[in-house]
């Protein structure tokens, strides 16, 4: 079993960043890709940045130039870098640990508010 805890979520003014952090417990495998999605309200949970064990990253086409993924697999922490928030950004941003191993498991964190508003 894999537990996910993000932190760093808040109300912040366009344009300006954030930071969010999500630990992992459990066992966590080289294989495992991690990840952030986000969810608006009365809008789908959709894909926002993914990562290897090997640094090998995906961006959401609105994302990309303002998001950094990053990866601690010492440490069993992901890291997403908000730059440059527009009021679009607005949404619950979950950490996610995808294992496919025989089938695809996802793990899913509680979620954390970000607010882009002035």
């Amino acid at each position: 079993q894999v537990q996910l805890v993000e932190s760093g979520g808040g109300l912040v003014q366009p344009g300006g960043s954030l930071r969010l952090s999500c630990s992992a417990s459990g066992s966590i495998l080289a294989s495992d890709v991690m990840g952030w999605y986000r969810q608006a309200p009365g809008k789908q949970r959709e894909l926002v940045a993914t990562i290897t064990s090997g640094g090998t990253t995906t961006y959401a086409d609105s994302v990309k130039g303002r998001f950094t993924i990053s990866r601690d697999n010492v440490k069993n922490m992901v890291y997403l870098q908000m730059n440059s928030l527009k009021p679009e950004d607005t949404a619950v941003y979950y950490c996610n640990v995808r294992r496919s191993i025989f089938r695809r498991i996802d793990y899913w964190g509680q979620g954390t508010q970000v607010t882009v508003s002035s």
